[in-house]
């Protein structure tokens, strides 16, 4: 059966999205489109080069500004906007992309209504909730690319810091994408074993900072966003929606009364299959959790209000 999947912007993030995606060898197609002329053409061609090296059939095609090549995708992925640049918060990025975010998702939505969208672009939870209003779809098909990635550096540093292999550690991680975003450490184990048999709580507070302002060291050393770990985090979440595999992860998505959380869009692990979002998967949290949570809650609460304040709805 064939499977066709759009990234929208060609930048680092979505041509690594499609790079990481190809080398899976689990679609047919995908689409790399841009607006700047010949950007996704020449990733995609470059990345289509690799096909026989790298043992893969996805074929990987670009195209400037045409949404008619995105028609039938079954899920497109927005990665569209302006990157941080450094002294930026996220939250600096919503006038510039919440204009993008709401016509790159009515387009590809022109050609593509049964598709499930996953947005990457930042602020991630505002932009979520802005291709959601944009498409009409429900909750389940309109969701946000942050906790994969989130939770992928807190096990990182994990790892490291224990000098352990990054596959024995999971982690749990919630809230927004930013400095208020909640990791679990009560929820994160190495092969089975508490993170607090393993570490103390100095250390484990110092990698919840780090992880925290994961996205803010990259800047700095860069100037510019990262771009490897969030593609390869979409083309994970990507895997579990083509494969149907209900694979367990957080993902940012509306809550209509989750965790009595209402109208906000927040990471909450959930499973993830063909139909998108199969499951809002709602854990114990203790009293502590839960105030960082709605901490995080009302800080993207009041972005949402800015982008509600700009009338583009």
């Amino acid at each position: 059966m064939s499977r066709k999947v759009t990234v929208i912007g060609a930048g680092n993030v979505g041509a690594t999205v499609a790079d990481v995606l190809a080398n899976k060898n689990i679609v047919s197609d995908i689409v790399l489109l841009d607006i700047k002329p010949g950007l996704a053409e020449g990733k995609a061609l470059d990345i289509w080069e690799s096909s026989r090296i790298n043992y893969f059939d996805t074929r990987v095609k670009g195209y400037t500004d045409d949404y008619s090549k995105t028609a039938n995708s079954d899920v497109v992925v927005i990665t569209s906007g302006v990157p941080r640049k450094p002294g930026m918060s996220r939250d600096d990025l919503i006038g510039t992309n919440a204009k993008i975010v709401k016509s790159v998702a009515e387009k590809a939505y022109e050609y593509s209504p049964d598709a499930i969208f996953v947005v990457v672009s930042n602020p991630l939870d505002v932009m979520t909730y802005t291709a959601y209003l944009a498409t009409g779809l429900p909750r389940e098909r309109v969701f946000g690319m942050a906790g994969v990635l989130d939770v992928g550096r807190f096990e990182a540093f994990i790892a490291e810091e224990l000098h352990v292999s990054p596959k024995d550690v999971s982690a749990l991680l919630m809230g927004g994408h930013g400095d208020t975003m909640v990791p679990l450490p009560r929820y994160t184990t190495v092969a089975g074993i508490p993170l607090r048999e393993l570490m103390d709580e100095e250390t484990i507070q110092r990698l919840v900072k780090r992880t925290q302002k994961g996205g803010g060291e990259i800047v700095q050393l860069l100037g510019t966003s990262a771009w490897y770990a969030p593609g390869a985090a979409v083309a994970q979440m990507i895997e579990a929606i083509i494969l149907d595999s209900h694979r367990v992860m957080p993902v940012c998505v509306m809550l209509e009364g989750e965790y009595g959380l209402k109208d906000v869009a927040l990471g909450v692990p959930v499973k993830l299959g063909q139909n998108g979002v199969e499951e809002i998967i709602e854990v114990k949290l203790n009293e502590d959790e839960k105030a960082l949570l709605y901490q995080s809650a009302e800080h993207v609460k009041e972005v949402m209000k800015v982008l509600d304040e700009m009338h583009l709805f």
